[in-house]
């Protein structure tokens, strides 16, 4: 398995309050790793370190690194906006922009300076076919991202974030606010999204994680607990603590 990103050492500070403690990890390429744990526990406010979303908060500091490809460090070496370039983010609440769906779809690649109708129009068909979403909206490309259901909205944050090509999709309870029905359709994508992206995923669903991860990690108190298979912190967990958890004794 090759590593996409290598954490080493990394703690978290808002202000005077340490929010993650010595996070040392590796998440691997073409897989998708789920980070379970109580609220509270850093798993979003990890998340949010690999793509330096944290950045916008004036009180945080940051210690340690994190490597992409085993090579740059994205705190010391490397420009945010290519690091977001290359790691996509789909949020807890879906949030289209106020703009059609096409505009939706193409706005990041207009953004990098793309102005041929003829790639943009193949760039949005691709990334809406890799949302599966394409079908249900081929027809209706001009009308607003925010006239679509929840689950709609947010295959089309997802197709949003895919249109930059990116080699990591991170996704913070990508599901919590859709139904059963949608919730499924974005967990069979991300089954078909692996075969090209990395994906990490924030889920508070335990039935979730078993679902769709490869890896699973257990975080608790701004600390890993334990890391691993999926099928093995879900059916025979080394830590006391992963077993409580997973098992509803706490949480």
């Amino acid at each position: 398995m090759k590593t996409k990103f290598k954490v080493e050492n990394l703690d978290l500070f808002y202000g005077d309050f340490q929010a993650l403690h010595n996070i040392n990890l590796e998440l691997y390429e073409n897989k998708v790793t789920a980070l379970i744990g109580p609220s509270g526990c850093g798993k979003s406010t990890f998340l949010r370190t690999l793509n330096r979303m944290n950045d916008l908060i004036d009180t945080v500091k940051i210690e340690g690194k994190i490597l992409l490809d085993g090579k740059k460090d994205i705190y010391e070496k490397m420009d945010v906006i290519e690091l977001r370039t290359r790691v996509g983010m789909v949020f807890q609440k879906p949030n289209p922009f106020p703009m059609s769906i096409y505009d939706n779809v193409a706005y990041g690649p207009r953004c990098q300076g793309l102005k041929d109708k003829k790639q943009l129009d193949q760039i949005v068909e691709d990334a809406l076919r890799g949302a599966a979403l394409w079908d249900e909206v081929k027809e209706n490309l001009k009308k607003s991202g925010l006239s679509l259901s929840g689950g709609q909205q947010q295959r089309l944050c997802i197709a949003r974030a895919i249109a930059m090509e990116p080699e990591v999709i991170l996704m913070d309870e990508p599901t919590s606010a859709l139904d059963p029905i949608a919730t499924q359709k974005i967990e069979n994508l991300m089954d078909k999204l692996k075969e090209k992206y990395t994906i990490i995923i924030v889920t508070h669903s335990m039935q979730q994680a078993a679902r769709i991860s490869d890896k699973t990690a257990f975080f608790l108190m701004g600390k890993i607990v334990e890391f691993g298979d999926t099928d093995k912190i879900f059916t025979n967990p080394e830590r006391r603590e992963t077993e409580d958890y997973i098992t509803g004794r706490f949480g």
